[in-house]
């Protein structure tokens, strides 16, 4: 039997992975802010701690996957510091875990906000390591009226990373494939205060177009990170998968990448 460590297991894509592989006999070890195996602040650095301990505890210090799935869609510097320094935390915290795995696997959630605008200065003082100044930046954006950039830079900087590493000798080289989904709109709590009216869902229509389905459930990217990190993902390094019914290919045409 896998186990699999799944962030943000308590609601939204989390929550619907996680069932997705306990439905298939898979173990998960759920870690959330609440109603979870594992409760922790993956905004602080003790926080962030206490889930590799925590982790490692329960499952004797050996996993078979890693989701890291944990977000914020606020304009807030806590979005930064959940959506990229949490979710490297969670990546190379866990990855010793997966040394004992004969299908070891790891996946993240980042989205086709992706693809939006970005703060450039934001992005390099997260690739660079700086929570600190990130986390200024983040607020500076804020302070002045641009906090919409702050999302969109946390999830640039996540796919930046994770095509920088995947192909490294402690991803690619130790047989784990490292891979990310980018959603489009998916009807979650996070999303929900931007689908309470009909002018908000034609506005948000017109930055995200998904001309196939329309806005989606939590289990369509679910199912998608459950097969990431299955045996069956034996080639898949540094991609970003785009669930996101035609956004990627409405904005940018027949460029693929």
């Amino acid at each position: 039997m896998r186990t699999v460590v799944i962030t943000g297991s308590a609601s939204g894509i989390g929550q619907a992975t996680r069932q997705v592989l306990e439905a298939r006999g898979e173990r998960v070890i759920g870690v959330d802010l609440h109603d979870a195996d594992v409760e922790v602040d993956l905004t602080t650095v003790a926080g962030r701690a206490d889930l590799v301990e925590q982790v490692s505890a329960l499952s004797d210090g050996r996993i078979d996957a890693i989701v890291a799935n944990a977000g914020l869609a606020l304009p807030l510097p806590a979005t930064v510091a959940v959506n990229y320094f949490g979710a490297l935390a969670t990546l190379d915290g866990l990855r010793p875990l997966l040394a004992g795995s004969p299908a070891p696997r790891a996946a993240a959630t980042s989205s086709m906000a992706s693809l939006h605008p970005c703060d450039e200065v934001l992005v390099d003082a997260m690739l660079a390591g700086d929570e600190a100044k990130a986390l200024a930046r983040a607020a500076e954006l804020v302070s002045a009226d641009q906090g919409h950039l702050v999302y969109a830079s946390s999830k640039v900087a996540l796919c930046r990373w994770l095509r920088r590493n995947a192909p490294t000798p402690e991803w690619a080289g130790a047989g784990i494939p490292l891979n990310a989904i980018g959603p489009g709109i998916v009807v979650t709590p996070m999303t929900q205060d931007l689908l309470t009216t009909e002018a908000a869902r034609e506005a948000l229509a017109a930055q995200v177009p998904m001309p196939l389905g329309g806005y989606m459930t939590p289990d369509v990217p679910a199912r998608l990170l459950a097969w990431l990190v299955g045996e069956e993902n034996t080639h898949l390094c540094g991609q970003v998968v785009f669930v996101d019914g035609g956004s990627d290919v409405v904005i940018r045409s027949d460029s693929t990448w």
